[in-house]
């Protein structure tokens, strides 16, 4: 892969999902990609949102990068106009050849497999091993539960309100592909950064005699 042309990787559904909107936003997103000259990461198969996103950005003069675990090359058959197809043993090594791969995140509507990859780029992005731009693609208000919860991790103090400097929210794919246009150009360095210190526990003041 040519590493001077910057990389999406999508996270998506290998189901088409119940509404037609989720399947004409994945097309409509992966139109974009290859119009606008990026390469796509994405899970490899050839079917459902991820095989709308992948076909869209083929057929649109876009570089189309699949990583697929060995197990799922029958449940997710490969697409074959995918130029670099990548099989890892495992789904823990996908996610981390994926994320090696991206230069930025975007999730469309999925399953729990989405789920853990949007939970993936989003803990690795607070611990600042990446500082890549993610974008939540939020068709008819498929993210409103999860942001909801989000919301609640805060508010019940197991994380800082700062976590949602992590991810942009978007509605459309233009609005998806502008933000990460944006990012790219004028964000903080892509480079993997060494996660921070632990902060060392305070000691009990002495009191003097």
């Amino acid at each position: 892969m040519d590493k001077k042309t910057p990389s999406i990787c999508v996270f998506c559904g290998s189901s088409p999902g119940l509404d037609a909107r989720h399947a004409r936003a994945a097309r409509q997103l992966g139109s974009l990609i290859g119009q606008r000259g990026f390469s796509l990461v994405f899970g490899g198969g050839g079917v459902g949102l991820m095989g709308e996103v992948a076909s869209a950005v083929s057929e649109h003069g876009g570089t189309v990068i699949g990583v697929l675990p060995r197990f799922l090359r029958q449940a997710e058959p490969p697409l074959k106009t995918t130029e670099e197809l990548i099989i890892t043993p495992d789904m823990q090594q996908r996610k981390a050849r994926m994320l090696s791969l991206a230069d930025a995140f975007v999730a469309l509507s999925g399953g729990l497999g989405t789920l853990d990859e949007i939970f993936e780029v989003l803990s690795t992005a607070q611990l600042r091993v990446h500082a890549k731009p993610i974008a939540l693609l939020n068709i008819d208000g498929h993210f409103d539960p999860l942001l909801a919860v989000l919301d609640r991790v805060v508010r019940d103090g197991f994380a800082q309100s700062s976590i949602s400097s992590l991810y942009r929210v978007t509605g459309t794919p233009e609005e998806t592909i502008a933000f990460i246009e944006s990012a790219l150009r004028s964000g903080p360095s892509l480079e993997p950064t060494a996660p921070p210190p632990p902060r060392a526990a305070a000691l009990p003041r002495q009191t003097r005699k």
